[in-house]
């Protein structure tokens, strides 16, 4: 079975304090290593949870606001000390990278490893990042600033052929890839195997949407339909609606309703105020909307089984 799995590195808003750090996430896909948002303090995280900084290959960078991105210099600047020579890739509004390079400049430092940019484009949907295992949708979330949420989707894989048919049957190595596309197979002396009585069903594609920051925002739904986990910015409680709208944030009522109408199958909450030492009382009224909803918190680690 390969591996799909979400670690939360922080799940705070703008400010840490000392049980929630501001917002990254790393995702492992069958042994691609992918870091989402990179706040302040997030080398720190990866050290503590265990993951090896060499292993990320690619950022995902929502939006600018200091929170999603101020550790990114550091964490760069690391992998540079540490001897990394393998290229890093940046998916990141088009700021970013003149950001950086200030820095860099600055500091005359000249990285001993490629670094590459990829922009994210305003009012656009688009794949941004595509292997033979998974890829990657940046699309536009309503917040203050320009703002992405990211879709990562799990190729199907190719029908399994029964073992006790392939054993038996001969089959030319020119026919095993067509099998496992959905073709019948004909022998030598002209018997029609049908597919789906040679093959089982290959494990279900799995997905995982992250959302922040972002207003209650129903274009999205027809983008994240249907996904295994969906990641909702959840920064307040039903009292604060109002802050909420005016700020650009949702309530953990609204990622429930978000959540509901995309028929998700699990909501994660996150990216709470710093004002909830306890949040029990989020996971509450998202409950009440859409029951199979869990918090996040620093370290916790979400597994989408095949």
């Amino acid at each position: 079975m390969t591996n799909f799995s979400i670690t939360i590195l922080g799940c705070n808003s703008a400010i840490p304090n000392l049980r929630r750090n501001p917002s990254a996430q790393a995702l492992n896909i069958n042994g691609i290593h992918c870091l989402i948002d990179c706040a302040d303090g997030t080398q720190v995280q990866l050290r503590k949870f265990k993951i090896k900084f060499q292993k990320i290959n690619h950022i995902f960078i929502s939006h600018l606001h200091g929170d999603h991105y101020f550790g990114l210099i550091g964490l760069i600047s690391s992998l540079h000390l540490l001897g990394r020579k393998n290229e890093l890739h940046i998916y990141a509004p088009s700021q970013l990278e003149k950001i950086i390079n200030i820095q860099f400049e600055a500091s005359e430092t000249v990285l001993k490893y490629p670094l590459h940019f990829h922009y994210l484009h305003q009012n656009k949907t688009e794949t941004i990042f595509e292997n033979n295992i998974f890829s990657v949708k940046a699309f536009p979330l309503e917040h203050s600033i320009p703002t992405w949420g990211f879709l990562f989707k799990e190729k199907q894989a190719k029908r399994n052929i029964k073992k006790s048919f392939a054993e038996n049957a001969n089959i030319p190595n020119n026919e095993y890839i067509k099998i496992q596309n959905g073709a019948d197979f004909i022998d030598k002396d002209g018997k029609i195997y049908k597919n789906k009585s040679i093959t089982t069903n290959p494990p279900k594609a799995r997905s995982y949407a992250y959302c922040s920051d972002t207003a209650y925002f129903e274009k999205i739904i027809p983008i994240i339909k249907e996904v295994d986990i969906l990641y909702h910015e959840s920064t307040f409680a039903e009292d604060r609606k109002e802050s909420a709208k005016e700020k650009f944030h949702s309530t953990a009522k609204d990622a429930a309703r978000i959540a509901k109408k995309a028929n998700v199958k699990k909501l994660l909450l996150g990216h709470y105020s710093a004002r909830y030492k306890d949040t029990s009382p989020l996971l509450e009224e998202a409950k009440s909307v859409f029951p199979n909803t869990e918090l996040t918190d620093d370290g916790s680690v979400f597994n989408i089984e095949s």
